[in-house]
């Protein structure tokens, strides 16, 4: 194995390979006038074999086909070397749970010389490195060893190569992690056993760096909706590619929690300092032609350019605009100096000596499905971080998903999306905006839901501003669309899509920038982190590693603006725009509804959204990255009573205004049932112990506290709105919430046998929490009692006060 020289971590690398125990011992030649007549034997088995005829290709390995099995001739050259296995299904029964072109596993492999009459198939595995020369380097070395994942036993060595031939043909055929399915993947894909004797190798290639391998394998199945489930089994088709890896791995970058980028997470020991974890992140390996005017500050190309291909089966009128949003991207690269660093091409059909399926090679997959997404993983050298392919896997069905987006957020602004047809060219932009995000994900780069807060909620309605700039500073984000502009705002296009923006152009240079100063990535890390330090003063260049998943109210999917308030009330306010002409932009020629029905969901699920959005900020906590901000801090008093604010105003009054008679009459949609649970599942998550305890704790730990007894005033002021309205429904929906209310005070006192999953009602009965529960429901008795008490509304009241006595008593009764 070549040992690579220019950095610590590669060194480190080899000499794992070379010193683990069991790892490659390359088999010397024996000596002619010592050859015993077991090695005769071998010598004579091979020559046997091979003089049976068959079929022979030379590439990476010598592949021969003899009969019904397949042999490989394997060089010692090959010994240690790493190889990237990639299998991906080729076919499969139609309502399978996953497409062709879809993949399978990958993993890392290499072969190793055990004896002189054993091949072993390890994968690589290894995470845990020390620096060389250390002595807790041998300890490490001696403790760690890559799983052995197959042997082939070896049939003889060719006298003129003196490559060792191996019988590949059972390990193909078998179900194993390298080529087939797992126990577990079997699970998921709801088949069972391989049936042997209706599976076969279809066919075997090799070509100078890679292996290509087809198989047909049949599965038992049953009890699944597949249609192939109704004879009892499945027969899918499989390609692994078995692609060799660089002898030399790219130097990697370490990752940096401030800048978004997947990654593999490694442990480094030494003698002198404690285990230092870290990790290595995933990119293409870029290189400049010209190293001397890259360094002079001129944009070069590189040495190989990130080319992806487009599945030849996409319907033409789309393929310009998946093209386009993949070298979108060369904007973002010439950020790290680099121009034309990535292209997009049609896949050269002709060539018989390539596969889409051969891990060489990037593809954006075209998939006839009806699911509602695309997705761009990507398949990455784990010692590197180098990014040797990436398949992009493109649902048809992408396009009913965008065309939803766009109606339900900018439907009022853009004439074009007031029908259920769009226009080819307004389609294509919604496709190539979903391509840019795909392919920022292959290039390596993480979601980044905070970059939308980076922008003030009015510049969105700012037609030259968000226009120049952009409503979010990340196509990486969940943006979507800009659905806080007005009608009268007359934003366009510009101002209304997301696009490759300033935080994209950051990630790209920092994550691809040429940096060849440095010999090993331990210093390079140091000198990135300061200069990302110094980058970071700018709001806009800023990520958040939780991804929408945790307390940050602005790290948030399909949110925008940096006040979720102030945008849910422009997003509303379009939604009624919307609802005002739902039967005329969704009318069908054969005066059906399907096409109703569907908006009418879209539009509810957004403004579920706009609920959701809002209700995060309430005991929220901010994340930052940023240098010279608190790591953690808590959302501010004021937005968190605005919040509350914002409940009262758009949910615990009655959204009635989203479902007319007219739709609901159409669309049989129960709109009674579904406003009250929506109310109700605010409230109960404003007024759970959980809550009311983590606001109380809050409060002594922030700046700016946020009381327990405030907050509680705050939920009483939004969801006791008077019920005297001239609407009779608005009166019954808040005559339901107070009842709710009453309950739910008596659950934070009374609390129920499975309330206390987690230990949160405990710990709230056990603080002061419980006391401010008490003066509330306090305040609230005397509230009522201090209403008029004739007539329905006076019984409701009554009724109220007879539950707030039985909650005392209970209480007390327990003490």
């Amino acid at each position: 194995m070549k040992v690579g020289g220019h950095h610590q971590l590669l060194r480190l690398l080899s000499l794992l390979f070379l010193l683990s125990a069991g790892m490659v011992a390359y088999a010397a030649e024996p000596d002619s006038c010592c050859i015993d007549s077991s090695a005769t034997a071998k010598k004579d088995a091979y020559q046997e074999l091979v003089k049976q005829g068959g079929t022979k290709v030379d590439g990476l390995f010598t592949v021969r086909h003899i009969k019904d099995s397949w042999y490989l001739e394997v060089p010692d050259s090959l010994l240690g070397r790493m190889m990237l296995a990639v299998t991906r299904f080729a076919n499969v029964p139609q309502g399978f749970k996953l497409l062709s072109g879809e993949e399978v596993n990958r993993s890392v492999i290499y072969l190793e010389q055990y004896g002189d009459k054993r091949l072993l198939l390890r994968e690589y595995v290894q995470s845990q490195f020390a620096r060389p020369g250390d002595q807790i380097a041998i300890s490490l070395q001696q403790s760690v060893s890559d799983p052995i994942v197959n042997s082939f036993d070896v049939i003889g060595r060719n006298p003129d190569t003196r490559a060792q031939l191996v019988d590949i043909t059972k390990w193909v055929l078998s179900d194993n992690k390298i080529s087939g399915l797992t126990a577990s993947d079997r699970t998921q894909v709801e088949v069972g056993a391989l049936v042997p004797e209706r599976t076969f190798v279809d066919t075997l290639k090799t070509y100078p760096i890679n292996l290509e391998i087809r198989t047909l394998r049949t599965y038992a199945m049953s009890g699944s909706k597949v249609p192939a489930a109704r004879s009892g089994a499945a027969t899918l088709t499989f390609t692994t590619s078995i692609v060799l890896l660089p002898s030399e791995p790219m130097q990697p970058r370490l990752f940096d929690e401030r800048v978004g980028y997947f990654n593999n997470k490694i442990t480094r020991f030494s003698d002198d300092d404690a285990p230092d974890h870290d990790a290595i992140v995933s990119r293409y390996r870029l290189e400049p032609k010209d190293a001397k005017a890259y360094k002079a500050g001129r944009l070069v190309e590189p040495k190989k350019q990130i080319v992806f291909y487009i599945d030849p089966a996409t319907p033409k009128k789309w393929v310009k605009y998946l093209k386009m949003g993949i070298e979108d991207w060369n904007v973002a690269f010439e950020a790290a100096g680099f121009k034309n660093a990535i292209a997009a091409k049609d896949w050269p059909a002709d060539d018989p000596t390539i596969s889409m399926d051969d891990a060489r090679f990037n593809v954006l997959r075209y998939l006839p499905s009806e699911t509602e997404n695309a997705y761009g993983p990507r398949i990455v050298d784990p010692r590197s971080g180098e990014i040797i392919e990436a398949h992009i896997c493109w649902y048809h069905n992408v396009m009913s998903l965008v065309k939803k987006w766009y109606f339900r957020m900018c439907s009022p602004l853009d004439k074009r999306a007031q029908s259920m047809t769009l226009p080819d060219e307004l389609m294509g932009q919604l496709i190539r905006f979903v391509s840019s995000h795909e392919v920022g994900h292959s290039l390596g780069l993480r979601h980044n839901m905070i970059a939308s807060s980076a922008t003030p909620v009015e510049k969105l309605r700012d037609k030259a501003w968000v226009e120049q700039h952009g409503h979010t500073s990340s196509i990486m984000d969940y943006a979507r669309f800009n659905y806080v502009a007005q009608p009268e705002d007359r934003v366009g296009e510009k101002g209304l899509f997301p696009r490759i923006n300033d935080y994209d152009c950051w990630a790209i240079k920092w994550g691809y920038q040429w940096r060849p100063e440095f010999k090993n990535p331990y210093d390079e890390k140091k000198v990135l982190r300061s200069e990302t330090s110094k980058v970071l003063t700018n709001r806009r260049l800023w990520w958040s590693g939780d991804e929408g998943k945790g307390s940050d109210p602005r790290s948030q999917a399909e949110d925008l603006g940096d006040n979720n308030m102030k945008a849910s009330d422009y997003g509303v306010e379009n939604l009624k725009r919307i609802m005002q002409h739902l039967l005329q932009w969704t009318a069908q020629p054969d005066g059906q509804y399907d096409d109703l029905n569907e908006m009418h969901k879209s539009v509810r699920v957004q403004f579920m959204r706009y609920v959701d959005h809002v209700q995060k900020n309430i005991n929220g906590k901010y994340v930052n990255n940023a240098p010279g901000q608190k790591r953690h801090d808590y959302v501010p008093r004021a937005l968190q009573k605005e919040a509350i604010a914002w409940m009262g105003r758009q949910l615990f009054t009655a959204p009635l205004w989203l479902y007319p008679d007219d739709v609901i009459e159409i669309v049989g949609t129960d709109a009674y049932d579904e406003i009250q649970n929506r109310q109700q599942t605010t409230l109960t998550f404003l007024l759970s112990p959980g809550m009311i305890y983590n606001i109380h704790k809050n409060s002594q730990l922030s700046s700016d506290p946020y009381r327990a007894d405030e907050f509680l005033n705050d939920v009483f002021a939004a969801a006791w709105l008077p019920i005297d309205t001239p609407d009779e429904r608005q009166n019954n929906f808040r005559r339901q919430l107070q009842r709710t209310y009453i309950q739910l005070l008596g659950r934070c006192l009374n609390p129920l046998q499975d309330d206390n999953k987690g230990g949160i009602v405990t710990s709230a009965q056990r603080s002061d929490a419980i006391i401010f529960v008490l003066q509330h429901l306090s305040d609230v008795e005397n509230y009522l009692k201090n209403q008029k008490t004739e007539g329905f509304t006076g019984r409701h009241y009554q009724d109220l006060l007879l539950q707030i006595k039985k909650i005392r008593e209970k209480y007390e009764s327990g003490k």
